[in-house]
């Protein structure tokens, strides 16, 4: 059971801070090396700053990459699990595992799986939505 090491209670998982190594270097991290870089530099030496805007906007022109990304990523899970509920009750045929078709009513849906949403049809569950090859 997780305690907190000071007071020795227990502290829900919700709580808990998560400590994961990581190997790669986030915005935030970035930022406080680079501030620190420039608090600590030799005002003698002749360092061009805008090198440090250029990186800076770099940085944040990646984070606004990786965002897109991943908003991308979410709203094509979501159109998968919308595609997948609009087969409710519709006729639709595949390739069973023996390699033959078959055909059967869509009778439900689950969108659980992380790989993405499967259907069941004619009580037959885990079917792929995207190997069906008709649907009526």
């Amino acid at each position: 059971m997780p305690t907190d090491p000071i007071t020795k209670s227990y502290v829900p998982p919700v709580y808990q801070q998560k400590s994961t190594p990581s190997s790669s270097l986030d915005k935030n991290g970035f930022l406080k090396m680079l501030t620190a870089q420039i608090k600590n530099q030799d005002p003698s030496s002749n360092q061009d700053p805008s090198q440090y805007f250029q990186t800076v906007s770099m940085m944040s022109m990646v984070e606004q990459l990786t965002n897109l990304a991943t908003q991308s990523q979410t709203q094509l899970d979501m159109e998968h699990k919308a595609a997948a509920e609009n087969l409710l009750g519709r006729t639709v045929t595949y390739l069973g595992k023996d390699g033959l078709p078959v055909s059967g009513v869509v009778d439900g849906v689950d969108l659980t799986p992380k790989a993405g949403p499967t259907i069941s049809v004619a009580g037959v569950g885990g079917v792929d939505p995207t190997t069906l090859s008709a649907v009526q």
